[in-house]
């Protein structure tokens, strides 16, 4: 068995289990974050289980290092969002969206059009980005002085507009990690702009073309294309 089918193997059994991981990790961190007055044993317990997500992270990583061979390095440039993954843990359950696409893959087919599948992945991708970046930029910064980040709905608020492109201003981070975190989401708002407003326009041009996009004889003129029925106009020969 070569390199490519174990590391296949295993991704295959630990997609859904780093899934839930993801949602753990996730789900840890904001009750550890926006629930400070907890017990003492609780937050002991919630961070456990935040360095135990982690943990399993990282042995994926390396795992999927040792089955697909080569250096480190070359391996981290080829899987530099797994890498990143790895440094930053509350990105990892935008990888949720594989686990999606590998239970389609199973099935053998997709349930929607491209386009369409873009625009769901995009608007997921914004949705766990943008709750993860609130955390983190509410965490560094209601406790800041001068900071005009002081509640978590601050932190919602500056996220959307942040990664809507539109950035009020009325609230903004002045931590340096803050600032950090607002660098990311700049970033990802313009690629996630992006992808959806590229996959809407590509969905209403082959709306407009009449779904025709998919055929072979699409691209030719009107009076050489053949009819549904199979006949050709009269006075046509062909392969003219």
């Amino acid at each position: 068995m070569d390199d490519d089918s174990r590391t296949r193997r295993w991704r295959r059994r630990t997609d859904l289990p780093l899934a839930a991981a993801s949602l753990v990790y996730l789900g840890a961190y904001a009750v550890h974050v926006l629930a400070p007055g907890l017990p003492r044993a609780v937050h002991l317990m919630l961070l456990t289980l935040s360095g135990a997500a982690w943990a399993f992270f990282i042995v994926d990583f390396l795992v999927c290092w040792r089955l697909t061979g080569g250096g480190l390095p070359r391996y981290v440039w080829r899987h530099r969002l797994d890498a990143v993954v790895v440094v930053l843990p509350l990105l990892r359950p935008v990888r949720i969206l594989r686990t999606y696409e590998a239970v389609e893959r199973r099935h053998g087919h997709t349930q929607l059009p491209i386009q369409a599948r873009v625009m769901l992945y995009a608007g997921m991708s914004a949705a766990l980005l943008g709750f993860a970046g609130a955390l983190l930029v509410y965490e560094f910064e209601h406790d800041a002085p001068d900071a005009t980040i002081r509640t978590f709905g601050d932190s919602v608020w500056w996220v959307c507009s942040t990664l809507s492109t539109v950035g009020y201003g009325d609230v903004v981070p002045v931590t340096p990690k803050g600032r950090i975190v607002a660098v990311v989401m700049m970033i990802c708002g313009l690629a996630l702009l992006g992808a959806v407003t590229g996959s809407f326009s590509s969905w209403l041009m082959q709306r407009f073309a009449g779904g025709d996009t998919n055929r072979p004889d699409a691209d030719r003129a009107p009076e050489d294309r053949t009819p549904q029925d199979g006949r050709r106009p009269p006075g046509s020969t062909p392969g003219a």
